[in-house]
C-alpha cells in the first residue's frame, strides 16, 4: 500500500521530474521540479490555494514516483520526452503531432536536390522553411525549378549518370538533366543550386537583375524566343517574392506566438518570419489548460512543440512572460547549437505582430468552435450515445465492423474496418480472403473471418514483451464492440466464436430495413430501433458503407487479376455460354438455387441433363443463409 505522506519524506532535496499515478496505475501528470521535496510536498498542502485542474488531479492520485537529474535543464528535457510518451490526462496538451513541411536542397551532393521533407537531420543539406503547408511547399519548389532547373528524383549521382533516359521534367525544360552522359557539368549545375539558395533566402534583387540583364541582350540580338524565355523567369522570381508579403526591417528568423483560450481549450497561432519575411503561419489546439496562467499554457506549449520541430529561430516573441524563460532559453540554446532569446514585446512594431498574432487564434477558435462541436457530435458524441444504448460502463474506444462480399458465389471475402473514437482508422483495415467455406455462406464466412482475426489477436499478445500490443494497425488490441452487418444470425455466428475463445466482448447486428438501409442494432435478442436523424445512425451508416466499399474493392482486385469465377464453373456441362444465360434468366446465384428443374430447362441453352446438373449441385450444398 503506497503511503503518500510517508513517501513524502523521502523525497530528496535534488533536481527531477515527479510522476503522478492515478488508481488505474495510469499517469495523470509528469512535472519537473527544482527541489523535488519541496514541489511535491506543496500538492499535498495547502489545498485551497491549489487552480481547479490541480485540486482535481491530486484528488486522483493514488501513487508517485521521481527520477533525479543533475540539474534542471536535464529536468526539463526528461519532462518534455514523458509528457510527449504517455500524454498525461492532466498536462496542458498539445492536440496534434503533425510536422510541418520545409523545402530541402542536398548541398552535400555533387548534383543536388530539391525536395519537401518533414524532417530537419543534421546533415549538410540547407533547409528552408517552414510553410504553412505542403501545398504552398510544392509550388514553391515547382518555381523554383522552372527558374534554377535543378532536379527531384532519387537517382544517384554521378554514379548512375547515363544508365537511364532523362524523365519528363527535363522535357518540360526544369531540370537540367546531369543524369545524361555528357549533359551538364558539376560546376555549370552547382551555380543553379546557389541561385535556388539564394532565391529561398529571399535574395531576389541580383537575379532579377541578371535575368533582365540576358533578357535585354537576346532581345538586341534579335533572339526573340530566348528574351521570352528570361523574362517568364523573371516572372517566375517575382511570384516567389510574393508569396512574402509582410516585412521587418530586422532581418532576423523570428516566430511569434501568442494564443486564445475558450474553456479548457486553446489555440496557439505562430508567425514564422525567416530573414526578417513571414513565410508561413499555422495555429495548433491545446487541451487542458483550466485555468492556467498565460505563461504557463506558452511553456507547455514551447516545450513541446519545440521539442520535434525541424528547425528553431533565433528568437521567439511571445505573448506572456514565461515561468521559466532563462531554463527554457537555455534548452532551446542547447538543441539549436545556438543561442536562442525569448522576449515578450511591450511596444512598437513587435508588440503589434503579438497581437496580431493573438487576434489570428481568436479568429480561429471562434470559427472552429461550431466546427468542433459538430465534429465532436458526430463522432466521440456518437460513440457516447453507443455506449449509453447498450450499457456499457467503461464507454467504447475502438469499434470494428465487417462484412462478406463474393461475386456469384465464389471467392468470397470479408473485411474488418475499424473505428476509433468515431473515427476510421484505416492503417488497421484488414482484408480476408475466404480459405474454408465452399459455396455463398456468408455465415460461415464470417466464422472464419473472425476466427482469424481473433487467433492472430492471441497469438499477438502472447508474444515477448507483448510488443504488437500498442503496435499501430496491429490485431491484439481486441475493440470494445463488435458491429456486424446484418441481424441474429450474424450476430450468434460471432458470439459463438467468442465463445469458443472465451472472449466477452459485446456483439451488434446493423438491421436494415427492405430498402437495405438501417433501421436499429441487433442486441441481446432485441432490436434497438435508432433516430433517422441522429449522429448516431450516420456513424453506424458510415461504417456499414466503409465495411461494404473495403469488400467490394478487395473483391475487385481479385477480379482484377482473373482470380475471381462463379460457382457456375465447378457444376460438369456448365460453360461460358450456359452461366451467362442462367444469369440473365435469373438474375442471382439466390434464385438459381430456388428454381425447379423445369424453370432451370428454361434457360437459353440448357438441356434436361444441365439442368438436372445444376439442381443437384446446389440442393448437395448447405442451404444459404444469408440476410
Amino acid at each position: 500500500m503506497f503511503d503518500i505522506q510517508e513517501e513524502l519524506k523521502k523525497l530528496p532535496a535534488k533536481p527531477g521530474v515527479y510522476i503522478m499515478h492515478d488508481a488505474h496505475d495510469d499517469i495523470i501528470y509528469v512535472g519537473k521540479a527544482v527541489v523535488l521535496k519541496n514541489r511535491v510536498r506543496q500538492y499535498f498542502q495547502n489545498n485551497r490555494s491549489h487552480t481547479p485542474k490541480i485540486r482535481s488531479m491530486v484528488s486522483h492520485v493514488a501513487r508517485f514516483e521521481y527520477i533525479v537529474t543533475d540539474s534542471e535543464l536535464e529536468a526539463l528535457v526528461l519532462e518534455c520526452n514523458l509528457i510527449k510518451e504517455h500524454r498525461p490526462k492532466y498536462n496542458t496538451m498539445l492536440k496534434d503531432d503533425k510536422t510541418y513541411p520545409y523545402i530541402k536542397i542536398t548541398t552535400g551532393e555533387l548534383y543536388p536536390r530539391i525536395f519537401l521533407s518533414r524532417n530537419k537531420a543534421r546533415d549538410k543539406a540547407r533547409y528552408f522553411g517552414p510553410y504553412s503547408s505542403a501545398q504552398s511547399v510544392r509550388e514553391t519548389i515547382e518555381l523554383v525549378q522552372k527558374v534554377c532547373r535543378i532536379r527531384t528524383c532519387r537517382r544517384k549521382l554521378p554514379e548512375q549518370i547515363g544508365k537511364e533516359r532523362p524523365c519528363l521534367y527535363y522535357h518540360m525544360g526544369q531540370c537540367q538533366a546531369p543524369c545524361r552522359e555528357g549533359g551538364i557539368s558539376s560546376e555549370e549545375y552547382q551555380e543553379n543550386v546557389r541561385e535556388a539558395v539564394h532565391l529561398l533566402s529571399g535574395n531576389f534583387g541580383p537575379l532579377i537583375d541578371e535575368l533582365t540583364g540576358k533578357m535585354q541582350e537576346a532581345a538586341g540580338r534579335m533572339d526573340f524566343e530566348k528574351a521570352a524565355w528570361y523574362r517568364d523567369q523573371i516572372i517566375s522570381v517575382k511570384q516567389i517574392d510574393q508569396r512574402q508579403k509582410i516585412t521587418e526591417n530586422e532581418e532576423e528568423d523570428r516566430d511569434v506566438i501568442a494564443f486564445a483560450r475558450q474553456r479548457d481549450e486553446a489555440v496557439v497561432q505562430v508567425f514564422f518570419f525567416r530573414k526578417g519575411k513571414i513565410v508561413g503561419r499555422e495555429h495548433f489546439y491545446l487541451t487542458g489548460v483550466g485555468s492556467d496562467e498565460g505563461g504557463e499554457v506558452l511553456q507547455a506549449f514551447i516545450q513541446q512543440y519545440y521539442a520535434g520541430a525541424p528547425f528553431i529561430p533565433r528568437t521567439l516573441m511571445i505573448q506572456y512572460e514565461l515561468p521559466d524563460r532563462e531554463l527554457i532559453e537555455q534548452w532551446l540554446t542547447g538543441v539549436k547549437g545556438r543561442q536562442v532569446r525569448i522576449v515578450v514585446p511591450v511596444r512598437g512594431q513587435k508588440e503589434r505582430m503579438v497581437e496580431l498574432a493573438a487576434e489570428n487564434a481568436r479568429m480561429v477558435l471562434e470559427k472552429d468552435r461550431e466546427k468542433i462541436r459538430l465534429e465532436q457530435a458526430r463522432t466521440t458524441g456518437a460513440v457516447k450515445t453507443l455506449a449509453e444504448m447498450l450499457d456499457i460502463a467503461g464507454g467504447i474506444h475502438r469499434m470494428e465492423a465487417y462484412d462478406i462480399s463474393n461475386i456469384s458465389g465464389v471467392d468470397s471475402v470479408g473485411s474488418m474496418i475499424v473505428f476509433e473514437d468515431g473515427r476510421p482508422r484505416r492503417n488497421a483495415y484488414r482484408k480476408f480472403r475466404i480459405r474454408t467455406v465452399q459455396g455463398p455462406d456468408d455465415y460461415a464466412s464470417m466464422e472464419e473471418v473472425l476466427t482469424r482475426r481473433l487467433q492472430h489477436g492471441l497469438l499477438d499478445r502472447q508474444k515477448e514483451g507483448n510488443v504488437l500490443e500498442g503496435e499501430e494497425g496491429g490485431f491484439a488490441r481486441f475493440p470494445d464492440v463488435l458491429m456486424m452487418d446484418g441481424g441474429r444470425g450474424q450476430v450468434n455466428a460471432a458470439l459463438a466464436v467468442l465463445d469458443r475463445f472465451g472472449l466477452d466482448i459485446p456483439v451488434c447486428g446493423m438491421v436494415k430495413d427492405s430498402h437495405h438501409r438501417t433501421r436499429g442494432l441487433y442486441y441481446h435478442n432485441t432490436v434497438l430501433p435508432i433516430d433517422s436523424r441522429s449522429e448516431l445512425f450516420k456513424l453506424i451508416t458510415r461504417m456499414q458503407d466503409e465495411a461494404h466499399r473495403f469488400a467490394i474493392e478487395y473483391h475487385r482486385s481479385l477480379h482484377g487479376h482473373g482470380q475471381v469465377k462463379s460457382v457456375l464453373d465447378d457444376i460438369p456441362g456448365i460453360g461460358p455460354a450456359r452461366r451467362r444465360a442462367l444469369m440473365r434468366c435469373f438474375g442471382s446465384i439466390e434464385n438459381i438455387r430456388a428454381a425447379k428443374i423445369e424453370e432451370l430447362e428454361m434457360a437459353d441453352s440448357m438441356t434436361a441433363a444441365s439442368a438436372r446438373a445444376v439442381y443437384e449441385y446446389f440442393h448437395r450444398l448447405p442451404a444459404d443463409s444469408a440476410d
